[in-house]
């Protein structure tokens, strides 16, 4: 642990979600006191429960672990490699979920709460930011998240020149394990991956996925107000009834997909399956698999029930809806994700467009590393963009476009392409093969990154 040092001054941080806590964690871990302002409880949201740091809101799951075939395990790995407060806890309660890394979502948040409070560099501030921070805070890092409070919303807007963009984020069901009727459903995870049986799944055949659909397009959903009507979604969280409107096999491509599966209780494939993930450690909780809906409660309650082995099905929390903003990031941000207008001021997470757990924590402790080298009175110096890290952070700092930029998840999309010939002249062919190269660039670059090696300073 870094060494008390209570003359250094601090940094202010806004937002205890993913990217505040491990922010924070990275300053804390260098040496420099932090300040962390959280409003929960004094005022709460629309999707959180509790008051605990870094709670999880939509689902557990960090997604995919795979280092070597995809881009979100690589960030795992690049995560674990700089110290990240949010994968060593996820790893320590991690769940079940075949190759992904999912986590009991409590027992996640209490422990990133109880290592932040037992911090002594670390003071937790229970309050609402309403405004611009003063400016005898001199180093601050903005990671209000999605669910920004209209108060700082308006004032950061007031103070960018920019219209903050917004969109709907939906949040899936989770269901009592003990309410299943597994003479319908069965464990199996898709093509047997992980432990071959780490999702339960519930099968439609034609006839019941079409009267499915029929009762998803009728059902009572949520009234959007007036000013919020236009605001689109994110497409890689979009309702299950705004997919089921754009084609009755659309929920069969996508959520309800039934390939790589075999019902026991038949022997053959279903048109359709439904499938829910573990959502705690004790394994009596499940939640409904891409699942995320803007129906009211009881409409959900009477569709969802509708789907065999879940006509008895107990739900610990009905699905919901909540309006998610993010700033224009290629606009306003520059290299170390501080805001052009006023460069005491970083924004980390979600609210600078990335999208997905991983990818907001991660954003968060490049804000850190980049404060705390500030502080040091070092130049901060970039990740490479051959990395998961330096990819994200090049994408929302000015590889995207700024007339068209929308919430990002990482993908190998956002790395520099690979050399046409690798070891020997050999061209490298398929998904897998070229996945595998960018990983081994990546972990090899981000090794030379971590030891300073070899490494260019931002610009100026």
């Amino acid at each position: 642990m870094a060494q008390l040092n209570m003359t250094q001054t601090p940094v202010h941080i806004v937002g205890g979600g993913l990217a505040g806590t491990e922010a924070a964690w990275q300053l804390t871990q260098s040496g420099i006191p932090v300040v962390l302002h959280e409003m929960r409880p004094v005022r709460g949201t629309d999707a959180h429960v509790t008051d605990s740091l870094a709670e999880l809101v939509c689902s557990n799951s960090f997604r995919s672990d795979d280092v070597e075939h995809n881009a979100v395990g690589l960030l795992h790995e690049e995560m674990r490699r700089c110290n990240s407060l949010i994968m060593a806890v996820a790893d320590l309660h991690r769940v079940p979920a075949g190759g992904a890394l999912a986590v009991d979502r409590d027992a996640f948040a209490s422990e990133v709460t109880r290592r932040l409070t037992e911090e002594p560099l670390l003071t937790i501030a229970r309050e609402e930011v309403t405004a611009i921070p003063p400016e005898d805070w001199e180093s601050v890092i903005i990671a209000t998240g999605p669910l920004t409070a209209p108060a700082l919303s308006e004032a950061i807007g007031n103070l960018t020149g920019e219209d903050s963009l917004a969109f709907f984020d939906a949040i899936a069901p989770v269901i009592h394990r003990d309410s299943i009727d597994f003479s319908k459903a069965w464990f199996q995870s898709r093509y047997d991956k992980g432990d071959g049986a780490d999702y339960i799944n519930c099968p439609l055949d034609e006839v019941q996925y079409e009267a499915f659909i029929d009762a998803l397009q009728t059902g009572d959903a949520t009234e959007f107000k007036e000013w919020e009507k236009d605001t689109p979604y994110f497409e890689g969280c979009l309702p299950i009834e705004v997919m089921a409107e754009r084609g009755k096999d659309t929920l069969r491509f996508g959520p309800m997909k039934p390939v790589g599966l075999t019902n026991p209780h038949t022997g053959g494939r279903a048109h359709a399956v439904v499938q829910l993930r573990q959502d705690n450690k004790l394994g009596t909780l499940y939640n409904m698999v891409g699942f995320q809906t803007k129906l009211k409660y009881g409409a959900q309650k009477s569709v969802l029930q509708r789907i065999p082995g879940l006509e008895g099905a107990e739900f610990a929390r009905f699905g919901g809806i909540h309006r998610n903003t993010f700033l224009n990031s290629p606009r306003l941000l520059d290299g170390v994700l501080r805001l052009k207008a006023m460069p005491r001021l970083r924004f980390a997470g979600q609210i600078t467009g990335v999208e997905g757990y991983l990818e907001s924590a991660a954003c968060g402790l490049l804000a850190g590393r980049f404060a705390g080298a500030e502080l040091r009175e070092e130049t901060p110096v970039l990740p490479p963009p051959t990395t998961a890290l330096g990819a994200l952070l090049s994408h929302i700092t000015g590889g995207a476009v700024a007339e068209t930029f929308q919430p990002m998840n990482i993908n190998f999309g956002l790395f520099p392409a690979l050399e046409q010939t690798e070891q020997g002249g050999k061209r490298r062919k398929g998904r897998r093969e070229r996945r595998a190269a960018y990983s081994e660039r990546a972990l090899v670059d981000l090794n030379t990154w971590l030891n300073g090696v070899n490494t260019d300073p931002v610009s100026p």
